[in-house]
């Protein structure tokens, strides 16, 4: 099948340009000041968080590749045989191909669509995927998470396994989760299932590390959001003078990664017209990562309107995979 990869207009391009400089605008305003965590994407972020994948620290990726290494029969044994696969956040499909190889185990072709903020990479990934997979069809989707999810409805006609990997959930405040999955929930036919990789509580050390890993690669992935900003917004953030910080909050059971200032110091950026102080020991936060309880996660779900059906986890419960369908 071809790849139907849609390409961004100029337009595009401008749109998505503005509504950085908004937002960054907007978070180097605040008291607190704060950077979204989906301008971590572009080409070399998106390429600084594979590697982050592959450091010894950072368990996540390995341990759900292996549970869905395990499991990936048991998974797609109970969809229809006719079902189709989407993806949120797709980023290089590396597990996701586990699932496509199962389900062309006992079909001769499959649709996929992934969605996915950075085109770089649903370029890059669609394009391996069709050279190792002649009989599976690519149709990608370049938005964030709410603007592809408006695509559910109308991608595809038959049944879908909507896949949300990678904990990509602990990026989500708690009430933000449970709107995401509601939404989705919302769009899902009787027979849709989703498949939802979540992060569990766990010993303080291993949680840090994962994301303290000793390479720095996770420091840098931080630090290229300011990068950005010089290269796409004519800032003059001196990156030395930052540090990442990334500490596990108890009492909120999350991961919190900061850009710490290190010296007194004033930042322009021209294509807003702003100047920003930072005092030294300021902090731009830059993204949280929430770990569940069990209680908690049962706690989502049933809030969100899904039902599980199934859970898959390693041996320390490190990690869960849920199965999940709309609630009758």
């Amino acid at each position: 099948m071809h790849d139907a990869t849609r390409d961004i207009s100029a337009y595009e391009e401008i749109s998505l340009v503005e509504e950085f400089a908004a937002d960054v605008l907007q978070g180097l305003s605040l008291p607190k000041k704060y950077l979204p965590p989906k301008y971590f994407y572009d080409g070399r972020g998106s390429k600084l968080f594979e590697a982050i994948c592959l450091t010894p620290e950072y368990y996540v990726t390995r341990t759900e590749h292996n549970i869905l290494c395990r499991n990936a029969d048991s998974i797609v044994a109970k969809l229809p045989k006719d079902a189709s696969l989407v993806e949120f956040g797709s980023g290089n499909s590396s597990k996701t191909r586990l699932l496509i190889e199962a389900l062309l185990r006992r079909s001769r072709s499959l649709k996929y669509h992934p969605i996915d903020i950075s085109s770089s990479a649903l370029a890059s990934s669609a394009s391996e995927l069709l050279q190792h997979y002649p009989s599976l069809e690519v149709r990608t989707i370049h938005a964030e998470y709410f603007d592809g999810m408006e695509s559910l409805s109308t991608i595809t006609k038959g049944p879908k396994l909507i896949l949300f990997l990678g904990s990509n959930i602990g990026n989500f405040e708690p009430a933000e989760a449970v709107n995401f999955l509601r939404e989705i929930r919302t769009r899902m036919n009787p027979e849709d299932r989703l498949l939802v990789g979540v992060d569990m509580v766990k010993d303080l050390a291993v949680l840090e590390a994962a994301y303290n890993d000793a390479e720095g690669v996770t420091a840098e992935f931080n630090l290229n959001l300011l990068r950005r900003i010089n290269c796409e917004l004519d800032g003059n953030f001196d990156l030395d003078a930052f540090r990442h910080l990334a500490l596990f909050n108890p009492a909120k059971s999350r991961i919190e990664m900061h850009l710490e200032s290190l010296v007194d110091q004033t930042v322009s950026i021209k294509s807003i017209d702003k100047e920003f102080m930072f005092a030294r020991g300021e902090t731009i936060h830059t993204e949280n990562s929430y770990k569940y309880t069990e209680d908690k996660l049962a706690g989502l779900f049933v809030d969100a309107g899904l039902e599980r059906s199934e859970q898959w986890s390693d041996e320390h419960r490190y990690f869960t995979v849920n199965l999940l369908s709309p609630k009758r």
